[in-house]
């Protein structure tokens, strides 16, 4: 772990410094910067804090790096101001005192003292500040003793814990995400006072909770910060609809998996595949809907038939809930839910070109998505079942891969489009181009013919007789 003046080696400091001296005002980099910098975490995001102006302090130190004035965009109401400087962003405010109105997580926020400032940090991890003057450059002040919190690996407040969370209880959800962030405990008697604040983060916007959320979900190991939650009360409050996915029912002695936690191993499996967030909403998601579609059929056992539509169907409504964008990011989600049993179930039979071209048309540019869920969600106790799965999974995927190479499908477009078919029969638009349509998109699909007018023109002329049209151009007039 680095110390003091090893988390502050690297150049841009000292000419904070410098600037600090020259306003005679003492400055310090305070919080995340230095958790990650003695963790050894990658981190460029630099907050000052100083006794006096951090807008002043902000501007002279624009000097140092011979910026314009404009270049510091200062936040005059909360008497802060950043600088961009590189790859870095330097945000600089002056020491602050806070106190909380109970109605509201917003502060009265006076002006303070360095030990007023790091009393108002959420965690002591968090509160760890070095000196950046010359006089005492690199003096590393943790009242807290954060420093051996980062060695014990655990997450406490540096006051009361319950004071701390009904203050700000989006602290609740931070104290969550940066256990799952960084792999830590909670220190038993902070999570027993996210036990006992849960309900105030009824004062919190959603916005806000699902930003917290989405960085959870963004961790390495993504279900250690949801068995957080469960643990703490605190998930059934922000999400309901995957607390229904917990427990098994048990009829003639069979039990089902539960689903709660079979969630959360496919979310980890998916994690160790991709970064990418709206991926692994999808993993959450995959099975939402199986609480609702849940039977049991005598001699079958459990089904839960039609959870991939009704889960598809339910997706815009958790995100309109959770305050998630209803774009195509939401849309991307919705399409892995519905699509998410198809690549299982062709492994689990032979597969047909049909079912091939199928897939590849349905899935479209989200092919890779809907691929890397499928085989997220392959888990068992039995190692060898998943084993052969994943066998034949690793077939479907050649196979997925030859169909697509010789009949170009991914982003397939049907030549035989509306504006064809009614110059070929002389029609206007119509309940007949619809029929028509469909029927050449699944010929191609089907294989009957290829993804070409040469190919198609034959059956266009078929299924015009169906309808009673007549050609009046050749193939020749429209190739």
């Amino acid at each position: 772990m680095k110390e003091g003046k090893e988390i502050v080696a690297d150049p841009i400091f000292s000419k904070i410094g410098l600037a600090a001296d020259r306003l005679g005002v003492d400055s310090y980099v305070i919080g995340g910067y230095v958790r990650d910098a003695i963790l050894g975490r990658d981190c460029k995001d630099i907050d000052v804090v100083c006794i006096g102006s951090g807008i002043d302090l902000a501007l002279e130190v624009a000097k140092e790096f011979d910026l314009p004035e404009h270049a510091v965009s200062v936040f005059k109401n909360f008497g802060t101001a950043m600088i961009k400087v590189d790859d870095w962003d330097l945000e600089f405010v002056g020491a602050r005192k806070e106190s909380y109105n109970r109605d509201s997580r917003k502060p009265v926020v006076e002006e303070g003292t360095l030990e007023d400032d790091q009393n108002r940090r959420d965690f002591t991890i968090n509160a760890m500040a070095v000196q950046l003057n010359k006089s005492n450059w690199g003096n590393l002040l943790d009242p807290f003793n954060g420093l051996d919190d980062l060695k014990a690996k655990i997450i406490r407040t540096p006051l009361a814990p319950g004071i701390t969370f009904s203050d700000d209880p989006l602290r609740m959800m931070r104290a969550v995400r940066f256990a799952a962030q960084l792999g830590f405990d909670i220190l038993p008697e902070t999570f027993e006072a996210l036990k006992t604040e849960k309900d105030r983060l009824a004062i919190i916007s959603m916005e806000r909770i699902s930003d917290e959320l989405n960085k959870m979900i963004l961790c390495k190991k993504p279900s250690y910060g949801f068995l957080l939650l469960d643990a703490c009360e605190i998930l059934p409050i922000i999400f309901p609809e995957f607390m229904k996915l917990k427990g098994v029912d048990t009829e003639d002695g069979k039990g089902h998996k539960d689903n709660f936690y079979h969630t959360l191993q496919v979310l980890d499996n998916i994690a160790e595949n991709t970064d990418d967030l709206w991926w692994r909403w999808a993993a959450i998601l995959h099975d939402i809907a199986k609480p609702q579609t849940k039977r049991f059929a005598q001699g079958k056992g459990w089904t839960f038939h039609g959870h991939e539509e009704m889960g598809a169907r339910q997706v815009p409504n958790i995100f309109k809930r959770l305050k998630l964008p209803l774009n195509e990011k939401m849309k991307l989600v919705q399409k892995l839910v519905r699509l998410h049993l198809r690549p299982i179930a062709l492994s689990k039979e032979e597969i047909t070109a049909s079912a091939l071209r199928r897939l590849l048309f349905e899935a479209g540019e989200e092919l890779e998505a809907l691929m890397t869920l499928c085989r997220a969600d392959i888990t068992s106790k039995n190692g060898d079942k998943v084993k052969r799965y994943l066998r034949n999974f690793d077939i479907v995927e050649q196979k997925l891969k030859e169909v697509e190479e010789s009949d170009s499908l991914r982003n397939f477009q049907p030549v035989f489009s509306g504006e064809i078919i009614m110059q070929v029969f002389d029609i206007g638009p119509g309940r007949e181009i619809g029929l028509i349509k469909i029927a050449m998109r699944e010929a191609v699909l089907e294989g009957t013919i290829r993804n070409e007018l040469a190919s198609g023109w034959d059956l266009l002329l078929e299924e015009g007789k169906k309808l009673d049209l007549k050609p009046v151009v050749s193939l020749a007039d429209i190739q």
